[in-house]
């Protein structure tokens, strides 16, 4: 199911130098990456970009003037179409093949970024394919993914997790086509760490979130100055 663009072959441009300075994490949905960043946002002094609250606002506008341009309609589509009468492997086959246009505007939104402090973006459309052509080691990105017993959890404890958002004629299916999308789409992201040597992080539960977050913080350590420490 594989399907990967990559940024290897031009330059990215860069022109504050944020993007390569930057840490990222990437990973599966449900697995704690915005929580291990807003913790290690305060204890460290670290500015944190949220992937997921820029793509579901700010870049729908870009998807749409896009449909313009490809001309697509630019109504969406049905959601039983999308969420009940379409398998999980179309599903996931979709979303990873949108997610090399979807990055791009996140490093537009990171472009105009400059701090005096490390900067985290976090998310599950930060791709290693997409991130790795930037980064200068694989120890400026993590990829955290939840074992199939933490994503039930989750499922349980967040009521995102657990609502679809759409009406749909069958919710039961929606959701659990969904959630074979998200498994499918980790799995991805995990077999394409391995591949490019980026530290991928399983997150089963046993460890709280400031564990989890502690982790990530040692992973990030040679990026992380002593003075932007707090005790």
């Amino acid at each position: 199911m594989t399907s990967h663009n990559s940024l290897a072959d031009s330059e990215v441009r860069d022109p504050f130098g944020t993007l390569r300075r930057a840490l990222w994490i990437g990973g599966g949905q449900w697995a704690g990456k915005s929580t291990v960043a807003r913790l290690l946002a305060v204890q460290y002094c670290i500015t944190v970009y949220h992937y997921d609250y820029h793509d579901a606002r700010g870049h729908n506008d870009r998807r749409i003037a896009r449909r313009v341009d490809l001309g697509e309609p630019t109504t969406e589509p049905d959601p039983d179409k999308v969420w009940v009468h379409t398998t999980p492997e179309e599903m996931a086959t979709t979303t990873l093949a949108g997610f090399p246009d979807r990055f791009e505007w996140a490093l537009d939104d990171l472009r105009a970024l400059v701090s005096g402090h490390p900067i985290i973006a976090e998310g599950w459309g930060l791709r290693p394919e997409l991130v790795a052509p930037i980064i200068d080691s694989p120890r400026r990105m993590v990829v955290m993914v939840p074992t199939p017993e933490f994503r039930q959890h989750q499922l349980q404890e967040l009521p995102r997790a657990a609502s679809l958002g759409h009406r749909v004629s069958d919710p039961a299916r929606a959701q659990a086509n969904r959630l074979t999308r998200d498994r499918l789409v980790a799995e991805d992201a995990v077999r394409t760490a391995h591949q490019l040597g980026i530290r991928v992080i399983e997150v089963d539960g046993s460890r709280d979130a400031a564990a989890i977050a502690e982790i990530v913080a040692d992973h990030f350590s040679p990026y992380l100055p002593e003075q932007d420490r707090k005790p």
